[in-house]
């Protein structure tokens, strides 16, 4: 285990008997009582969680008075979804209950982040959209926030409209530090920074919740619906059908969140912004704190292969939180 600072090394991508690459990133492990159990690299300076974000967010539209018809609803508006049909069918009808239409939305229009549901709208002749953009759900529970609430539409990615001022509060809120810098993430959203161990607290947070609670609703929308929180053959999806009740949300960049019912809470930046390379070093935290079962140990390493044949492994390091 490293000490506070820069980014450590956490994996290898090792092929044949040689290591061949090596990402470094950084961990940290809280424990029920919130307080940081374990760490590596640089868990307390700000960092852009992304889409792991979404959850908190979705938090504050429910405190904002956001009521959906059902609890997958919920789900889609914490989701970065593959834009598979029903994804896309969800945020359309939720569009449709508060008589809103696609152009409404004020994400980027984008393929669906699933390779072959792309391939297939391309051949149907379809285009880019902004309903398959995989934050389309997100946007669509905001514009219903401020159609309930009685809010512009128009303007609502905007910092300063009431929506995105009470997001920004209740963020900061649930992380348990102010948030020190604000861009914009790539679906156009104010996109607020938090550290390593802020993500983690949220997510602790949200699972340790009474029920009831907007946080806790978010989190067992999202645990009762892992699907449309992510989609088919994702990270968020697999993680919480292994283990019950894991509340997970990832972020590009090489971002990933989970905590457990207990307050358990783990949270993941890798350095270069590696998507292949979170996983298996959540997994190994998860390992840690003696969660395992098949389902997991499949997730913690992924194949490199050479001539369409396994030819090595994509690992977290040895001992990486002893």
């Amino acid at each position: 285990m490293s000490e506070q600072g820069e980014h450590a090394p956490v994996v290898e991508l090792v092929r044949g008997d040689i290591r061949e690459g090596l990402h470094h990133g950084s961990a940290v492990v809280l424990a029920p009582d919130g307080e940081v159990s374990r760490r590596v690299g640089e868990v307390d300076r700000p960092m852009y969680p992304r889409s792991a974000n979404k959850p908190a967010q979705a938090v504050g539209m429910v405190r904002a008075g956001l009521e959906l018809a059902e609890q997958a609803d919920l789900a889609m508006a914490a989701a970065s979804h593959n834009g598979e049909p029903e994804h896309v069918l969800r945020t359309r009808e939720l569009l449709n209950r508060h008589d809103l239409t696609e152009d409404a939305l004020r994400c980027p229009t984008d393929w669906p982040l699933r390779e072959d549901e792309r391939d297939r709208r391309a051949s149907e002749g379809f285009g880019k959209q902004r309903i398959t953009m995989n934050c389309s759900g997100k946007h669509a529970a905001m514009l219903a926030t401020c159609t309930q609430r009685g809010w512009a539409t128009e303007d609502y990615l905007d910092r300063g409209h009431p929506l995105q001022i009470g997001l920004h509060e209740v963020v900061a809120e649930l992380a348990g530090e102010p948030i020190p810098s604000v861009s914009v993430d790539g679906c156009g959203a104010p996109l607020f920074a938090l550290s390593l161990t802020g993500l983690a607290r949220t997510f602790r947070t949200m699972v340790t919740a009474a029920p009831g609670t907007a946080e806790r609703r978010v989190a067992d929308a999202m645990r009762a619906h892992p699907w449309f929180v992510a989609g088919t053959e994702r990270e968020d999806t697999l993680l919480m059908r292994a283990v019950p009740g894991l509340l997970s949300k990832s972020g590009v960049e090489g971002v990933l969140a989970v905590a457990l019912p207990d307050g358990h809470a783990v949270a993941v930046k890798i350095a270069d912004g590696s998507a292949r390379a979170r996983l298996p070093v959540v997994v190994a935290a998860l390992r840690s704190l003696g969660i395992d079962n098949e389902e997991l140990a499949a997730l913690a390493e992924s194949g490199v292969l050479g001539g369409g044949r396994p030819m090595g492994t994509v690992r977290a390091l040895k001992g990486l939180f002893d």
